[in-house]
């Protein structure tokens, strides 16, 4: 009913004063004061969505109601308006449902929107909060440390354990050649996302379907996105991408990526849009958390014996 009244209004002023598109308000204009001023947009699920339709389902939602705002709505601008789902597929982690007592064999079965649960598509001031919010975000990646840092301007966000690439030289057969596979350092962004991934051995090229847990037990792979980084001005198919294997974290185990527990690849998804900076760095005397007091770390590449 508000929001009735708020348009009737803004047509009876513009009656009133002649305002036409022609000479003062344009259509995206008037958009941006209807929105600005009415509540955001409640969408009801009407059935159950699993994480193997999540995408498809956010997508036909953007689709529909893009056209009706005066910004652009994206898949991140929805859920970031919608934090409780990203905790639902934080939620999904293997090891984080192993902790309750559940077993999940396939990921990509679970629902993550339920029949009954309510969408807000934002208004314009909560858009351009999270909009604004995207702009001042940057990524933050210490090799040596094993640890990829989200940040707000100055403010931390979160804190995540990683794995990193390995410290040798190894021919991979996707690439067809014998590659360094140390993680690389730089400055860059994020540049795209692998939303339904394949998954691939890079040193044999074989496709694989499954993985086995720590725990010993086999499980078919989750569906969670890869987000591609370029560094330098370069694309190394350098990742940042969930391991299925967390005893991996904190250690040079990988063949050049950034690897992640599950739950929080999710995180780093809905945090870093497409373009969000991103700093790989190799500092090895960092500030102690706890203390404040400044630790040395493992070079664990052995760049300072080769100074």
């Amino acid at each position: 009913m508000k929001n009735k009244i708020i348009l009737i209004v803004i047509i009876f002023l513009m009656a009133c004063f002649n305002i036409g598109y022609t000479y003062s308000l344009a259509p995206l204009q008037i958009k941006n004061i209807l929105f600005s001023n009415i509540s955001s947009k409640k969408i009801k699920i009407e059935k159950d969505i699993t994480v193997e339709n999540y995408f498809q389902f956010l997508d036909s939602i953007v689709t529909k109601h893009d056209s009706l705002t005066p910004y652009k709505l994206t898949e991140h601008l929805l859920v970031r308006a919608n934090q409780w789902i990203i905790n639902r597929l934080k939620n999904t982690d293997y090891y984080v449902m192993k902790e309750k007592d559940s077993f999940v064999y396939n990921q990509k079965k679970m629902i993550i929107l339920r029949k009954g649960d309510k969408l807000i598509v934002p208004n314009s001031k909560l858009a351009n909060k999270i909009l604004s919010s995207f702009k001042n975000t940057k990524i933050d990646v210490n090799i040596p440390e094993f640890k990829l840092r989200i940040f707000e301007n100055s403010k931390e966000l979160f804190k995540f354990p990683i794995r990193v690439g390995r410290d040798e030289k190894k021919y991979l057969k996707m690439a067809g050649r014998v590659l360094d596979l140390k993680t690389k350092t730089g400055k860059g962004k994020i540049v795209k996302y692998e939303r339904f991934p394949d998954f691939y051995n890079p040193a044999s090229g074989h496709r694989y379907y499954v993985t086995k847990r720590d725990d010993n037990k086999v499980t078919k792979l989750p569906q969670i996105p890869f987000i591609e980084t370029e560094i330098n001005g370069l694309r190394y198919g350098q990742l940042i991408h969930p391991t299925t294997n967390p005893n991996t974290l904190g250690k040079a185990y990988s063949n050049g990526c950034i690897g992640s527990k599950e739950g929080h690849a999710w995180i780093i998804y809905y945090y870093a849009p497409i373009n969000t900076k991103i700093t790989i760095r190799y500092d090895l005397r960092v500030k102690d958390s706890v203390n404040g007091n400044t630790i040395s770390l493992k070079d664990i590449y052995g760049y300072n014996k080769k100074k």
